[in-house]
């Protein structure tokens, strides 16, 4: 599982966004500010990841860093475990 952590311009803005991909199947979650949850979204991921004008908004840390940011990101809520996020991956990738 690989871990992104998100900025709105720079690194020096803070954290923004985070995101958690597993890109052998193509599944990926974000934290999605509007719903205050945890949202299955692989197509934005991979579009916003694969966006050359991206390239300094976003950085691929270990787990241990995306948990160090994920409350600011998501205003308290913690990391969900892996096994809790390839439920996520199951639920929304329906029958792949």
């Amino acid at each position: 599982m690989s871990y992104y952590v998100i900025y709105r311009i720079d690194e020096q803005s803070g954290p923004a966004g985070l995101f958690v991909m597993d890109a052998g199947p193509g599944q990926a979650i974000l934290w999605d500010h509007r719903a205050r949850a945890w949202a299955y979204d692989p197509r934005l991921v991979v579009r916003f990841l694969d966006d050359y004008r991206n390239a300094d908004r976003y950085k691929n840390v270990s787990r241990a860093d995306a948990e160090a940011v994920v409350e600011v990101v998501t205003g308290g809520e913690a990391l969900p475990d892996e096994s809790s996020i390839r439920a996520m991956f199951e639920r929304g990738g329906g029958d792949r």
